[in-house]
C-alpha cells in the first residue's frame, strides 16, 4: 500500500519548510511528496524542491484550491491502485509523526472507511485571538472524540483517502449524481474539504477522526483574517447543504446550523434580557438557580480546555472573552445567512 502526498500551496515560502519536515519525520513517510504550487510568486516551489519533494505547477488555475487539486491529482490517480492512499495536507500545517501510520492502520482495519481525517489543534502564538481559536479547537477535538471519533469534516488541513474512493467522487461528478464540475473537488464550493466529506458519505463511504490522527495548523492573527475565513467556512456550509438537499447523510449536518440558529437566538435574548433588568431595576438580583446553572456552565468551560494549558483556563473563568467570541461567530452565521437568502455573492478569499 503506496500513500502519496499532495500539499496545495500559495505563497506559502514562510511554512511549507515545517510543513514538509513534519512529513520526512513520520513514522511512516509518504512513498511521494507532490507540493501544487499554485500561482506562486515566491520561493515556495524552490524551498520544495530543496526539502526534496516533487513540484506541481497548474497551468492558468483560476479556482483556487479546488482547481490546483483537480490538475494535480488526475496523473497521480492514474499509477496508483486502488488499495493506495492519497493524503492532501495544506502547506500551513505540521502533523504529528504518528498520523500517516495512524491513517494506514485505521483504514487497513476496516474497508468501510473511505477516508480518515486529521484533529486539528491551533498553533501558539496570535495573542488573545489565538488563544480563543486554540480553546474553540480543543473543544472540537473533544466532541469528535465523544462521538466515537466520526469524522464531521474531512479537513483540509489533513486527510488520507483511499485512492478508489477520490475517483468514485469524481466519476460521480462526471455522471451528474453530485455537483461541482467533474473533477476530484467541487469548483462550485467555497469550502471544499466541507463539500468532498458529504461527497465521500453519499458515497456511502464512513469516515473517522482517530485522535492519534492530530496536527497542528496556524490561527488568525487578527479579526479581518477571522472574519475572512469563518465567512467562507460558514457560507460554504451553507451552501454545500443547499446544493445536497436534505439528505440520510445530510440531516446532522442542517441539525448543526439549526442549533447555531438558537445558540444565536438565545444569546440575543439573554443581552437583551440582563440590559432590560439593569435599565429597569439598576442591578442583577441574586437567584440561587441560575447562580447555580451559571457555576456549573464555567466548571465545563474550564474543564473542556483544561489540555490547552493553564491561560486557557484562566481565560474561561471569567466567561466573557468567550461569550464575545462566541457572539462574533454568531454573527459569521447570521450574516452568512442572510447573504445566502439573498443571493449575495460569495468569494473564496485566501488567508
Amino acid at each position: 500500500m503506496r500513500v502519496v502526498a499532495v500539499v496545495p500551496a500559495h505563497n506559502e515560502q514562510d511554512r511549507v519548510v515545517a510543513t514538509l519536515t513534519g512529513l520526512y519525520r513520520q513514522t511512516r513517510v509518504p512513498d511521494r511528496i507532490v507540493v501544487v504550487a499554485d500561482n506562486c510568486t515566491d520561493r515556495t516551489a524552490e524551498l520544495a524542491e530543496r526539502c526534496g519533494a516533487e513540484v506541481f505547477v497548474p497551468d492558468g488555475n483560476r479556482d483556487k484550491k479546488a482547481g490546483a487539486l483537480n490538475q494535480a491529482l488526475p496523473g497521480l490517480l492514474d499509477e496508483l491502485s486502488h488499495d493506495d492512499l492519497v493524503l492532501v495536507q495544506d502547506a500551513d500545517t505540521v502533523l504529528n509523526p504518528g498520523f500517516v501510520a495512524c491513517a494506514v492502520e485505521t483504514l487497513e482495519a476496516d474497508a468501510g472507511v473511505g477516508a480518515v481525517g486529521g484533529i486539528f489543534y491551533g498553533e501558539e502564538g496570535g495573542g488573545l485571538l489565538g488563544l480563543l481559536q486554540r480553546m474553540e479547537y480543543e473543544r472540537y477535538a473533544l466532541e469528535v472524540h465523544r462521538k466515537g471519533n466520526k469524522a464531521v469534516v474531512l479537513t483540509g488541513t489533513g486527510t488520507v483517502f483511499r485512492a478508489r474512493v477520490l475517483r468514485e467522487v469524481r466519476a460521480a461528478r462526471r455522471a451528474g449524481l453530485i455537483g461541482g464540475g467533474d473533477g476530484v473537488y467541487s469548483l462550485a464550493s467555497l469550502t471544499e474539504d466541507d463539500e468532498i466529506t458529504k461527497a465521500v458519505k453519499t458515497l456511502g463511504h464512513r469516515t473517522l477522526s482517530p485522535d492519534a490522527c492530530w496536527l497542528v495548523t496556524e490561527v488568525m492573527p487578527t479579526l479581518p483574517k477571522l472574519w475572512h475565513q469563518r465567512t467562507r467556512w460558514q457560507r460554504g456550509a451553507l451552501e454545500n447543504l443547499r446544493d445536497y438537499g436534505l439528505t440520510r447523510v445530510t440531516l446532522p449536518y442542517f441539525g448543526q446550523q439549526l442549533m447555531l440558529g438558537v445558540g444565536a437566538l438565545a444569546l440575543a435574548l439573554f443581552v437583551t434580557f440582563t440590559v432590560l433588568v439593569l435599565a429597569t431595576a439598576g442591578r442583577q438580583g441574586f437567584s440561587p438557580f441560575w447562580t447555580a446553572i451559571t457555576l456549573l456552565f464555567v466548571l465545563e468551560r474550564t474543564l473542556t480546555v483544561r489540555r490547552a494549558g493553564r491561560r486557557a483556563v484562566l481565560l474561561a473563568l471569567p466567561l466573557v472573552p468567550e461569550l464575545l467570541y462566541d457572539a462574533f461567530r454568531q454573527l459569521v452565521f447570521v450574516k452568512s445567512l442572510i447573504d445566502l437568502a439573498l443571493r449575495r455573492q460569495e468569494r473564496w478569499v485566501a488567508t
